[in-house]
């Protein structure tokens, strides 16, 4: 039998894997992963021109989106409100390709 502190490690790194499927979020590309980008943009203090990423999707996606985009927004307020400089660059970099497209 192993001894236990052979077994802790390995606990560890079976619960870290696991939580990593459970946390997964939308793949990008999708209307789902727009519509987070969009809510961690607002959490992150972003102007987001909401309306112009809605212009651009297509009647269905539009639904889609909006759906998503409220589910986030309840979310919210349980997230974390604040953003490293990275993080903020990244999704400011993203919600304007999003807008462009």
């Amino acid at each position: 039998m192993p001894t236990p502190s052979i077994l802790k490690p390995a606990a560890a790194v079976l619960l870290a894997a696991l939580g990593a499927c459970t946390v997964a979020g939308p793949m990008p590309g999708t209307v789902e992963y727009a519509a987070a980008t969009v809510s961690r943009a607002y959490d992150c203090g972003l102007r987001v021109d909401r309306h112009r990423i809605i212009a651009r999707l297509n009647g269905r996606d539009r639904q889609r989106f909006i759906a998503a985009n409220a589910g986030y927004a309840v979310k919210s307020y349980k997230a974390p409100h604040r953003c490293e400089s990275a993080e903020r660059e990244r999704i400011k970099g993203e919600i304007g390709t999003l807008a462009r497209r």
